[in-house]
């Protein structure tokens, strides 16, 4: 009894000291400073704090350039600490007034005590939950062996990606896409196509950002997901040598070499990743059309090879200032083939009356092309100056020859046959030039930028018929689509914090300017459409950290996405004697609100709630053309709204088990604003897990997979359950310098999509995959200096800054 009243009077004498020592302002000053190693380097990660008689009263961490920060400090006298790995424990009296103080420079000493050989080992979760994003880290995911960045989607957590190209993420459709924190212009299958072509080797996570702050575009109604390219922070010289061969009902090979090399200056980073060989898939589609009933049923192959090479150079010109340069290239070149029957018979009629036979070829070449200049000041007292410049050029040609030939419905006697070819050719030129700014203000942080940014593409589609041997141009069917699009962009923004509470406010405005122009042989009043127009787009959140067990965010955003030039181009271009796609110049852009409420326990366990909803969604439909033609058109059908409930959650239940659970329910409900269009509703629940395993003799195991049920892709296509189950196996040999990986993706094959789809008198049923069930066999081989850089690590600090390209 009396040692507890003794701990119980040493406590008050002890809470009393200090309030006497430190009472003050409420609001107190700021305490800040720089801190160095002893040869001259920032100190960062260092641990600094802020004691009074011995209770710890603030903590916080040394900056990338050696500053530090420690806001509202009651007026009285500290005992100021520095710990930092390798140094000596740095202490020594800090009285603080009325006013904010800035201490002189403090460097450490080396502490002398120091291990022969030291080994630290550290496991990157494979996924990361961050305030403002999720983070997919591939390279810790053994199951992402012989994939590429495109097929890497499906196994982030959050997204649905199918076999049509279709990307949902948390629910919503419109998701921008982003490559080293720049915005891609590519669309559509040129965006697939570019994706398809960097291999998982050269991916180091893929982040989701679902609520992205005034200082990104404001494109995209879902969210901006980022692929994020690997880059080496080892010093000297090093790099990193990979192959893999993928064996499914088709075979496939893939290889990549990176160089690196790191001074106290510089650093030069190269790479070169390629991959060939053949995928195979199937599309069947049956339409109902005015009492007639096509089956049309695809099979493809196609025979790729695909390239690509980046080469980076960062240049410290002091303490404070890093110019960088970057160019990268991309070249892909390969065949398809597309195989299609499609009998044609009256609803209820087993028999059928005709079949089309279309046996498809196409030959196809791309090559990007981009270059960025980046220059970044930084100073201690939280100053940051960015600007980048980016320049790129993306080319495509593709000859696709048609024939078309109808027998009877037996298939036995040709009735009649033409072959149409098709030449298209795409050139995409962009241009951004981007200035950022971000400075202490107020107690808080405030951040500005300016952006202008121009992209221009040439369509020019070339249609020929077969006409005794020879291919005969056909002007009348040919056409040539230009469009350019300029958008300039301004945003502010202020972060704080009172109390346990910190904000984030934010307005976006830019202002789009766009001239689509049609050059054909039959001039219609479409065959030119000019817009511009000024959005504003205001974003913000609140946190509250109650205690160290549950903190709570609050957060909204407006965001758009901008119809892309291939669906603003009104010509009429041929699938096959039966189908087409047409674009809609008239297509406005959609725009999404989002409302999210999150918590987070433990630092662990996250859940959150969010209510979107977007007007004018637009979606690519079927619509009937005579009796029995077809056309793909997109057209703004509806309004949606979307509820989503997400949880996520890494759990260790034993040493030798990592898991990662992330879990999303969600609704969507679509009111119609097109008369074709039929409303609907539909309820949907999908989950990503993981678990990796710890075996012996070094082996580590992987079991991960994704499934969702039934959902709405596209706003028309009602689609059933699809999943994939995927197992790996890693060993490391040669002092963990080479990696072997063996991974089985889709066992069960269930990828595979299903779906159906209604528009006006039209009806359709569908499924569609790919060759997604594989094995894969991987080799990676790590060589040069292991020692990581200590002190800058400048992409960290201008990734997310960079422009759009």
């Amino acid at each position: 009894m009396l040692t507890r009243l003794s701990l119980g009077l040493a406590l008050l004498f002890t809470l009393h000291c200090t309030c006497v020592r430190a009472q003050g302002s409420p609001d107190g000053a700021t305490l800040t400073g720089v801190i160095f190693t002893a040869d001259g380097e920032p100190a960062a990660f260092a641990n600094v704090t802020l004691w009074a008689d011995s209770l710890l009263v603030k903590a916080t961490s040394v900056a990338l350039d050696g500053g530090f920060r420690l806001p509202n400090v009651a007026r009285g006298t500290y005992d100021l600490r520095v710990a930092a790995v390798g140094s000596v424990l740095y202490a020594d009296d800090v009285t603080v007034g009325s006013t904010d103080l800035r201490l002189p420079p403090v460097h450490l000493t080396d502490d002398q005590v120091v291990l022969q050989t030291a080994t630290v080992t550290a496991r990157k979760p494979t996924v990361q939950v961050l305030p403002d994003k999720t983070v997919f880290n591939v390279d810790r995911t053994i199951t992402a062996a012989g994939e590429n960045a495109w097929t890497l989607l499906r196994k982030a957590p959050g997204v649905v990606a199918d076999n049509a190209g279709g990307i949902v993420l948390e629910g919503k459709t419109g998701v921008q896409f982003y490559v080293n924190g720049k915005e891609t212009p590519l669309r559509g299958e040129d965006l697939r196509g570019y994706l398809e072509s960097l291999q998982a080797t050269d991916v180091a996570s893929v982040e989701l950002i679902t609520q992205p702050s005034a200082r990104y575009d404001a494109a995209g109604t879902a969210g901006i997901i980022n692929i994020v390219l690997k880059r080496d922070e080892r010093i000297g010289t090093n790099g990193s040598a990979t192959a893999s061969v993928t064996q499914g009902e088709f075979r496939r090979y893939g290889t990549g070499l990176s160089l690196n090399h790191r001074g106290t200056r510089g650093n030069i980073y190269g790479s070169y990743g390629g991959g060939y060989g053949n995928n195979g898939g199937f599309l069947y589609l049956r339409r109902e059309q005015r009492g007639t009933e096509f089956d049309a049923r695809t099979t493809s192959l196609r025979d790729y090879a695909r390239h690509n090479a980046r080469l980076n150079y960062d240049l410290t010109l002091n303490e404070r200032s890093t110019l960088g340069a970057a160019v990268s290239t991309n070249y892909n070149d390969g065949d398809y083939r597309a195989d299609t029957r499609t009998p044609i018979r009256p609803l209820g009629n087993p028999t059928a009356e005709n079949v089309l036979v279309a046996n498809n070829r196409t030959a196809s070449s791309a090559l990007n092309l981009t270059a960025n200049l980046n220059y970044v000041y930084t100073d201690t007292s939280g100053t940051t100056l960015s600007a980048d410049l980016d320049a790129g050029r993306f080319g495509s040609d593709r000859f696709l020859r048609q024939p078309n030939r109808f027998f009877t419905g037996d298939g036995t006697e040709l009735l009649r046959e033409t072959t149409n070819a098709q030449e298209t050719p795409i050139d995409v030129e962009l241009y951004a030039a981007k200035v950022d700014y971000e400075a202490r203000l107020l107690g808080g942080q405030v951040r500005g930028g300016l952006k202008y940014s121009r992209v221009a593409t040439d369509n020019n589609f070339r249609f020929f018929r077969l006409l005794n041997e020879t291919m005969v141009a056909d002007p009348a069917r040919s056409n040539r689509f230009r469009y350019r699009e300029d958008i300039a962009a301004a945003y502010a923004s202020y972060a704080g914090e009172v109390g346990r509470v910190k904000y984030r406010l934010g307005l976006r405005a830019e202002h789009t300017s766009s001239d689509g122009r049609l050059t054909s042989a039959h001039a219609t009043a479409n065959d030119r459409v000019r817009r511009a127009y000024l959005d504003w787009f205001p974003s913000g959140g609140l946190t509250y950290a109650k205690d160290w067990k549950n903190q709570y965010a609050l957060s909204f955003s407006r965001r758009i996405t901008r119809p892309n030039y291939r669906s603003l181009n009104p010509f009429d271009m041929p699938l096959d004697e039966l189908s087409s796609r047409r674009g809609n110049p008239f297509l406005q852009p959609q725009y999404a609100n989002t409302l999210k409420l999150s918590h987070t326990y433990k630092y662990k366990l996250t859940t959150s709630l969010s209510y979107t909803r977007t007007t004018d969604v637009f979606a690519e439909v079927t619509e009937p053309v005579g009796e029995n033609g077809n056309a793909l058109i997109t057209r703004n059908i509806a309004n949606q709204e979307t509820v989503n409930l997400s949880v996520s959650w890494p759990f260790s239940p034993f040493k030798w088990m990592n898991n990662y659970l992330s879990a999303n329910a969600y609704v969507n409900s679509y009111a119609a604003t097109n008369p074709e269009f039929v409303p609907l509703t539909q309820e949907t629940f999908g989950f990503y897990a993981r678990s990796s395993i710890t075996l012996p003799h070094g082996f580590t195991g992987e079991v991960s997979g994704w499934y969702s049920s039934p959902s709405v892709w596209g706003g028309t296509y009602r689609t059933r359950s699809m999943g994939s189950l995927n197992l790996a196996l890693e060993r490391k040999v040669l002092a963990d310098q080479l990696t072997v990986r063996v991974a089985v993706n889709d066992v069960l094959f269930t990828s595979p999509w299903e779906g159906v789809t209604e528009f006006g008198e039209l009806f359709i049923e569908g499924t569609g995959g790919g060759d997604s069930r594989h094995v894969t066999l991987s080799l990676s081989y790590r060589f040069g200096n292991d020692k990581v850089e200590k002190a800058r690590r400048r992409d960290s600090a201008t990734r997310d800054e960079r422009g759009r390209m």
